[in-house]
């Protein structure tokens, strides 16, 4: 049977979202997570249905890509279809098609798993390495320590001050209550938690979004800021402290987060926190 490309619709991103999570294990690369969709679902689940595409064969869904912004195309896939060479040059089709409708023309890039074939076709087809990002991994068999602040997990009373957190962390920021909600509202959300950390003054310092995959799976932190006001008093170490507890009583065997290499005091808050840097990984990129 042939591999073929879907656009799941409102109605079918439950199937994507569930096998994301079956896909998540510790010994994997890092790649596309059901939280990554599950922090995209701040814009609604019609325009969360737009962004994503599965690529499918005999019915089982054997890629997913997300359209993170323009011309970025987020993609994993299934961990024994890695090096499936028939789904391999079928994604590389597709997304070298501006007419097939997943990438535009001009300037673009893929992320996928490291040891995924499509990547080495990509560079044969001309493709470049674009910058760096280091993921980092927390083990989360071992206890976790106190963050040493008081935390708070947001429910809709208190989305208004992650909100505002967060639009003091990330410059340009375009988050508002409503999308909040929106957020919450969502598939993935069912298996996340936002927290938000509080200084002696009781002034909301930092914030963090975290999303389970399920028991005995990596969960991801995404995003994690802290209050443009507040830095450099450790706040960022310890929301990912205790974002690495709600991680660990929601059942996921580790915490993952990934961030640019030329971010240092992002890379150098997450090892801190006791997550340990992996090796970098590169999206590659199209000219125009």
């Amino acid at each position: 049977m042939a591999v073929t490309m879907g656009k799941p619709g409102a109605d079918g991103l439950s199937e994507a979202v569930g096998v994301l999570r079956e896909w998540q294990n510790d010994g994997a690369p890092m790649q596309l997570h059901p939280g990554d969709l599950g922090w995209f679902w701040r814009s609604g689940a019609e325009a969360t249905a737009a962004a994503v595409r599965t690529w499918s064969r005999g019915g089982r869904i054997l890629a997913v890509g997300l359209l993170d912004g323009p011309g970025l195309l987020r993609l994993t896939t299934a961990p024994d279809a890695q090096r499936d060479e028939e789904l391999a040059q079928r994604l590389v089709e597709d997304v070298t098609e501006p007419e097939r409708g997943v990438l535009p023309e001009g300037k673009v890039s893929i992320e996928a798993p490291t040891d995924a074939l499509v990547q080495d076709l990509l560079f044969e087809e001309g493709w470049n390495p674009d910058e760096p990002w280091t993921p980092l991994r927390r083990d989360l068999t071992e206890p976790v320590k106190d963050p040493g602040v008081r935390i708070e997990v947001v429910g809709p009373e208190q989305a208004h001050l992650y909100v505002a957190v967060h639009r003091a962390a990330f410059d340009g920021s375009r988050f508002t209550d409503e999308r909040w909600h929106a957020m919450a509202a969502g598939l993935p959300y069912a298996d996340a938690r936002c927290l938000v950390a509080y200084d002696d003054q009781d002034n909301a310092v930092a914030a963090v979004t975290v999303w389970s995959a399920g028991p005995g799976r990596p969960g991801l932190l995404e995003p994690m800021g802290v209050h443009r006001e507040h830095r450099r008093h450790g706040y960022g170490e310890a929301i990912t402290v205790a974002a690495a507890a709600a991680l660990q009583e929601l059942g996921s065997s580790s915490a993952v987060v990934c961030t640019p290499s030329s971010n240092a005091g992002a890379v150098a808050t997450y090892k801190a926190a006791g997550f340990r840097q992996r090796p970098e990984v590169r999206d590659q990129y199209r000219d125009a």
